[in-house]
């Protein structure tokens, strides 16, 4: 009979952490990233021991033990969010993470460029790791990559058509950029030859001061340019920075139909620019780290890693949306939706996955059994104290 009070006893306190694990699941209902914990029972038994009640090399039923738990790693829901570096993962896969020689992992995680340049998650220590050229973890200091430097004007590419019955047209506002990210603006003149020289136009290109930077001549053979004229170069020299020539190209696209008096010759892109601040480090659809400055230019960096585990019961819990690994590491890294992973989505966060309706199913059981053995542990002090009223009876 005392071993009946233990063997309650073990179920008291078996209920007792399913309870906890329960309570724990059911507080973090909210919390992003979280992943719950599933109450486990496992039975225990012994075998021999030859007392009164049991036959010798016979196994007996010791009780009840709360087993190791298991993290349920299903999806939960995706959520807008407004950081620019918030992280989730839609699919398998964990990002992963570092502070000095500790890694990581998480399935979520609002991240920011921390005092040092590095993408941390906030609050913490934990730096972001990005895949380099040969698929190795990182951490990525954007530090240098703060300034975007000048490059100068080399081409200014035309299109669409210069009428055939018209006698000028004029490009104006042209930005082009010296060695120095210094901006000119230019104005392009094009204007007809006469009938001594059908289909031959005259370029001339002046800077904000009209004064003329370069001249050519484009020609048109019926409708098409003519190729031997269909590039046009001219250099400027400006002042405290290095020379530099342009070239006008108007080989692809441009043609010269009639069209009245009106052209719809005009600018298609021109390449250069000035100088450049970092306006915004985000994510891009393919998961890599893409900056963004101030003159419109952009520059993507390595792919963040996301690591994929054979098991990842293998994983422990931290705290704050982490995991740890107790087998030393992942089974491999890489990009963000390769060979089976998840694909990596920005501004949004993993809700919990905690199942309020299960809890509350797992909740009445443990209610239940923990009421049935506190019973047990009842009706077995009872019989014990009818056991020593038999004394002095008779």
């Amino acid at each position: 009979m005392l071993g009946s009070i233990y063997i309650g006893l073990s179920g008291l306190n078996a209920f007792s952490k399913g309870l906890q694990t329960i309570s724990n699941n059911v507080a973090n209902l909210n919390t992003p990233g979280y992943k719950a914990t599933s109450v486990r029972f496992t039975d225990l038994f012994s075998s021999g021991g030859g007392g009164i009640s049991y036959s010798s090399g016979s196994s007996a039923g010791s009780g009840v033990a709360f087993a190791p738990p298991q993290i349920d790693f299903t999806q939960g829901d995706l959520r807008q969010s407004g950081g620019d570096l918030d992280l989730a993962i839609q699919g398998s896969g964990f990002l992963v993470l570092k502070d000095g020689e500790r890694t990581a992992y998480a399935r979520t995680g609002q991240f920011g460029v921390d005092k040092d340049g590095y993408i941390s998650l906030l609050g913490t220590k934990y730096r972001l790791m990005v895949l380099d050229a040969s698929n190795q973890p990182l951490a990525l200091n954007i530090d240098d990559k703060r300034t975007s430097h000048p490059a100068a004007t080399q081409k200014i590419l035309f299109a669409d058509n210069l009428s055939s019955t018209g006698t000028e047209h004029t490009l104006s506002n042209i930005a082009v950029y010296d060695s120095n990210g210094g901006k000119q603006v230019w104005k392009v003149r094009l204007q007809k030859v006469g009938a001594a020289a059908p289909g031959e136009w005259t370029v001339t290109v002046t800077d904000e001061n009209d004064a003329t930077v370069g001249t050519g001549t484009l020609k048109f053979i019926g409708s098409t340019v003519d190729p031997s004229t269909a590039k046009i170069t001219v250099t400027s020299t400006p002042a405290g920075a290095d020379p530099f020539t342009v070239e006008l190209d108007f080989s692809s696209g441009v043609t010269s139909f009639s069209s009245g008096v009106t052209s719809t010759l005009r600018v298609k892109s021109s390449d250069g620019h000035g100088v450049g601040a970092l306006a915004s480090v985000t994510i891009d659809q393919d998961g890599k780290v893409r900056l963004a400055y101030t003159n419109e230019e952009t520059e993507t960096l390595g792919a963040v890693a996301l690591a994929d585990f054979r098991d990842p019961q293998q994983l422990t819990q931290l705290g704050n949306g982490l995991f740890e690994s107790k087998s030393g590491g992942p089974e491999r890294m890489l990009p963000s939706g390769t060979d089976g992973l998840g694909k990596l989505v920005s501004k949004q966060i993993e809700a919990s996955n905690v199942n309020l309706s299960e809890e509350f199913g797992d909740l009445i059981l443990i209610q239940r059994g923990f009421q049935a053995s506190s019973q047990v542990v009842s009706v077995a002090n009872d019989m014990i104290q009818q056991l020593f009223g038999i004394r002095g009876q008779g």
